[in-house]
């Protein structure tokens, strides 16, 4: 067998909704209704069974986390998720912008031609 077959990353859809729902806590119907509702964006399998990652499991907690510690509703949790995500997004173009000017400054500084 590969050596690379076992090679897991934390997004890899591994986990039915019944030892997610154990992990996470929740009811496999509240699975449910978060995919519904777009919170959690499970795997799916060729039979349209959902799969749940890593990421999805502490996902699922951060949701319920939200909702019965900090009482934000539902929509309000789907709409912190987007702009988490969106915020993630802009500071990873922007360290790759700043790549991008301080190999500008030294082409300058050094008054080499770009490649």
């Amino acid at each position: 067998m590969d050596a690379k077959f076992f090679d897991l990353s934390d997004d890899t859809p591994v986990y039915v909704i019944s030892v997610a729902a154990q992990l996470s806590g929740l009811h496999p119907q509240t699975l449910r209704q978060y995919d519904r509702l777009g919170l959690v964006s499970p795997g799916r399998t060729a039979g349209r069974g959902r799969l749940y990652s890593t990421r999805d499991i502490v996902m699922l907690r951060e949701v319920q986390r939200l909702s019965q510690e900090e009482g934000i509703n539902l929509a309000g949790i789907k709409r912190i998720l987007a702009l988490e995500n969106e915020n993630l997004r802009m500071r990873e173009e922007l360290g790759r912008l700043r790549g991008e000017m301080a190999m500008i400054r030294a082409l300058i500084r050094y008054q080499l031609p770009p490649a």
